[in-house]
């Protein structure tokens, strides 16, 4: 294990990064020659002073302008719980670890801002291993404390000893193990700076107890050194000026926007260069609310269930602008024939992503924050001095895809709701200053596909891990780092049971979200799957909570015994009174039960193992254009 050096293969292989910043200003450069400079917080000048490890530890967080927390104490970690009782920060004490590590990237994902959890050694900390993992998935900044058993029982098995440095290290930016009360503040000054600096991400301080109980010399700001760790934040010039050539002489060019975008707080940026070029934006389902769904340039989420016109804009492209995405699989469908006409520029802020799955034809590596400023200006020189493209006949033809295949769903024959109308009514009477988060599977894509995202921050999931049970948690950490927005959590029925007990803490607390259930009755995406490749032998998906079923549970009797307002709706006519209710109750959690057809699926979809050439807009049902030379 280490004992808390930041050399770590990750860092030593000196990969550049960029740098964060907050949602709707600006991020300033961070200085890679002054260490201290990097240290986030006000950076208050604190003497000397003695205190406990476990002192410091509150201290730490306090100068880095934390202000929330959340949590679950425990034999290792309880030295630290106790000054948290005088100290400035807001702990929120969660039901289980998930929780706490959901909660936390939720309120990094709408504030921008690092999220922190904590829990204490073996099973606390391993609770937090699925959170550490979707974090590092969707880059989302994330410090994770935990206590450890103390330094000499390290290796002896000892009661709640786990090695949650061994554990983490491969989903981690970084993870630390804290012998030496003396490192407290560098080495948290560290998790900071890595966990939002670059490519965010999850970084684990695991701290011994002893460390803990031990006096040591507090002193702020400390001094951070990391070697090989050295942030990149604007794009080389030669680069941007090939990009800006391509660009001009491209006939089908494609803004293919990714939640580096969303993660650099570069918004504007992009609304600026989508403007100038006059080509076609597809946002992922990362990116959502990156570009406003409304402006004409959006032509809506490619994917596997992105919509006709995105997926082909992507197919028929001879250039895609890659902005801070990755060519996942889910984008991509069969790798070997995404988008077999175009040209590549790559901008991403990790230069890992760059050429791993598709060749880049013109590599920026940097954050988009500063690289889309810069290219539109010399997209603009380039057009300026050789004329602009015209993209008529391209947008023509996209055109005519999003006339012909809009989003939109057929009624269920089965009498009972549709989920999507449900969810697309829960968007438009919230509207989009609210916040949308929700679990993963089929009400997932519904909430990705019917809710209109006007403004980043607005959409919170777990895109690539696909973590069930993250919605209600997570959602409790958005409201807690955006009060005044009306936060939703669309879960599913089976979503739900797996972390619905964080609706105690929101009670407790104060956090007064609104929880909808789309209650199919089962679990719905692999249910779907098996309607679709395994002729509707349904193994194991049945979940017995909605229509004509035994109710386990029943949902509105758990949200009573919570102190919940809980809800149901069962027809057409009642959904928007329902929603409507929900919206004005603003002093405690608000479950709805919505109890919808079970047959209703998710398109359009492009199978998997398939080219996005073959993607469906309904059950055996592939969209015919032709295409053009």
């Amino acid at each position: 294990m280490s004992k808390g050096s930041p050399a770590s293969p990750a860092l030593m292989a000196s990969k550049p990064h960029g740098h964060g910043g907050n949602p709707g200003g600006s991020s300033g450069t961070l200085s890679t020659t002054n260490p201290a400079s990097a240290v986030v917080g006000p950076n208050n000048v604190v003497a000397p002073i003695r205190m406990l490890g476990s002192e410091a530890i509150v201290r730490s967080l306090e100068e880095l302008g934390v202000k929330d927390i959340f949590g679950l104490p425990g034999g290792t970690i309880l030295p630290t719980y106790d000054p948290l009782m005088a100290s400035s920060l807001n702990h929120v004490l969660v039901r289980h670890e998930q929780g706490a590590g959901h909660a936390a990237e939720g309120y990094a994902m709408v504030t921008g801002q690092v999220g922190v959890c904590i829990a204490t050694s073996g099973p606390g900390a391993t609770n937090l291993v699925t959170p550490i993992m979707d974090a590092h998935m969707d880059s989302v900044p994330l410090v994770a404390i935990t206590g450890q058993v103390s330094s000499h029982v390290i290796g002896t098995d000892a009661f709640q000893e786990a090695d949650i440095v061994g554990i983490t290290m491969p989903i981690t930016k970084h993870s630390y193990l804290v012998t030496n009360p003396e490192d407290i503040p560098r080495i948290l000054a560290e998790a900071f700076h890595l966990a939002s600096t670059g490519r965010p991400g999850p970084v684990l301080v695991d701290i011994a107890k002893d460390a803990q109980q031990s006096q040591m010399t507090f002193s702020w700001p400390p001094v951070i050194d990391l070697p090989g760790y050295r942030p990149v934040f604007r794009g080389h010039s030669k680069q941007l000026r090939e990009a800006a050539r391509l660009i001009r002489e491209a006939k089908k060019p494609v803004l293919y926007v990714g939640g580096g975008v969303i993660k650099a707080h570069a918004s504007k940026e992009l609304l600026v260069l989508a403007e100038l070029t006059g080509a076609p934006v597809v946002t992922t389902l990362m990116a959502r609310g990156a570009f406003p769904d409304s402006h004409p340039l959006h032509v809506g989420m490619p994917g596997m269930h992105g919509t006709v016109s995105a997926v082909t804009a992507l197919q028929q492209s001879d250039l895609l602008i890659t902005l801070g995405a990755r060519f996942d699989d889910r984008v991509t469908g069969v790798l070997s024939s995404f988008a077999p006409y175009a040209k590549v520029i790559h901008a991403d802020i990790d230069p890992a992503e760059i050429s791993k799955n598709r060749t880049a034809d013109v590599p920026i590596v940097g954050s988009v924050k500063e690289i889309i400023p810069d290219l539109a200006a010399a997209v603009k020189a380039e057009f300026e001095a050789n004329g602009n493209p015209d993209l008529g006949d391209w947008w023509t033809f996209l055109g005519n895809l999003r006339d012909t295949y809009p989003l939109g769903w057929t009624e269920p024959e089965d009498g009972l709701m549709s989920p999507q109308r449900v969810i697309s009514r829960i968007g438009e009477l919230t509207g989009p200053e609210g916040v949308y988060v929700s679990g993963v599977g089929q009400h997932q894509m519904w909430a990705a596909q019917f809710i209109k995202y006007e403004r980043p921050h607005s959409w919170v999931n777990s895109g690539g891990a696909g973590t069930m049970g993250y919605s209600v948690p997570a959602a409790m950490g958005a409201k807690v780092g955006n009060p005044d927005r009306v936060v939703w959590a669309i879960d599913g029925d089976g979503c739900f049971q797996m972390t619905n007990q964080e609706l105690a803490t929101c009670r407790i607390n104060n956090i007064p979200i609104k929880v909808a259930i789309i209650n199919n009755s089962s679990l719905g995406m692999v249910r779907q799957w098996q309607t679709l490749f395994y002729e509707s032998r349904y193994s194991n998906t049945d979940l017995n909570t909605g229509h004509d079923t035994i109710h386990i549970p029943d949902f509105v009797k758990l949200a009573d015994a919570y102190g919940c307002v809980g809800l149901r709706c069962e027809r057409v006519e009642d959904i928007d009174a329902t929603i409507e209710a929900a919206l004005a109750i603003n002093d405690r959690p608000v479950v709805i039960d919505f109890v919808v057809s079970p047959d209703s699926m998710v398109w359009p979809m492009v199978p998997s193992g398939v080219s996005n050439d073959q993607i469906q807009v309904a059950r055996n049902m592939t969209p015919v254009w032709e295409e053009e030379d």
